[in-house]
């Protein structure tokens, strides 16, 4: 399957952004979908992540209660709904899907996209 992130950009602080993952290839309702970020000369972390069906999700502490995963399998297309946007979520934000399980590890993901940047100004 491949990934295609989208939607990033430049918000101010406390400001909102979706961002897209959209897949092709296969169909992506038979895989977990996680989203992790790296900021410069940080490691890549995850961020929030949605089980196959939609019926489970996770996040990092840093973003609960802020950030939103959503999936629609209909379109192929996972979701992550950012508000309440800070400067320390400044970071390339990747799509990444497991056939496995919902999992906050890295090497769990067999499949990513290719990123796409989000700058949140102070």
């Amino acid at each position: 399957v491949q990934l295609q992130a989208s939607g990033g950009g430049l918000v101010q602080a406390g400001g909102s952004l979706r961002l897209s993952c959209a897949a092709s290839g296969r169909t992506l309702s038979g895989y977990a979908v996680g989203w992790f970020r790296q900021a410069p000369g940080k490691e890549r972390e995850f961020v929030a992540g949605i089980r196959y069906n939609g019926g489970s999700t996770s996040y990092a502490d840093s973003v609960k209660g802020r950030f939103t995963a959503s999936r629609d399998n209909a379109k192929n297309t996972v979701y992550l709904s950012m508000n309440s946007l800070k400067p320390e979520d400044t970071a390339v934000y990747y799509c990444a899907a497991s056939i496995i399980f919902l999992s906050s590890v890295a090497d769990d993901y067999g499949y990513w996209g290719q990123g796409t940047q989000v700058t949140v100004s102070s």
